[in-house]
């Protein structure tokens, strides 16, 4: 990531991407596995320490998605830090903290997850996640930064 250098990225293309930041929240935690999936390109992908293996193409991330959803209690992503790094016409590279509150029926709400993910984004028209990488909080990083 640049730290001396903040990207000059267009107002409206900050706004289509944190469109699609909460509309990504929203249907994966209301259920909406088909409307999240449809946030990802066809062939997107979803790189996560939590999951066994990568979540690769519309058809795993719809069920992936449904899996999610399917727990006991309330689930909310909760995205914040959104910062494009770097976009033009038809790419952008973003990252972003997203935190994972679940909420068992009548019970006390608790931080599951502190994650930082950096996503690889394309625009046909709107913008959609090409790849996804979550790095979580409490896993060890080296050095250079990469996730041990």
């Amino acid at each position: 990531m640049t730290t001396d250098v903040i990207a000059d990225v267009s107002t409206e293309t900050l706004v289509r991407i944190h469109q699609l930041y909460g509309a990504q929240s929203h249907f994966i935690d209301d259920g909406q596995a088909r409307a999240w999936a449809g946030t990802f390109t066809a062939a997107g992908e979803f790189h996560s320490p939590s999951y066994p293996a990568p979540v690769v193409g519309t058809a795993e991330l719809t069920r992936f998605a449904e899996r999610f959803f399917a727990g006991a209690g309330t689930t909310r992503h909760v995205l914040t830090n959104v910062y494009v790094e770097s976009a033009d016409a038809v790419t952008a590279t973003v990252r972003a903290y997203l935190q994972i509150v679940h909420t068992p029926a009548g019970g006390q709400s608790r931080l599951v997850r502190q994650t930082t993910i950096t996503d690889q984004l394309a625009f046909d028209g709107h913008w959609r996640v090409r790849r996804r990488d979550v790095r979580r909080d409490d896993e060890p990083v080296s050095q250079s930064g990469e996730q041990k």
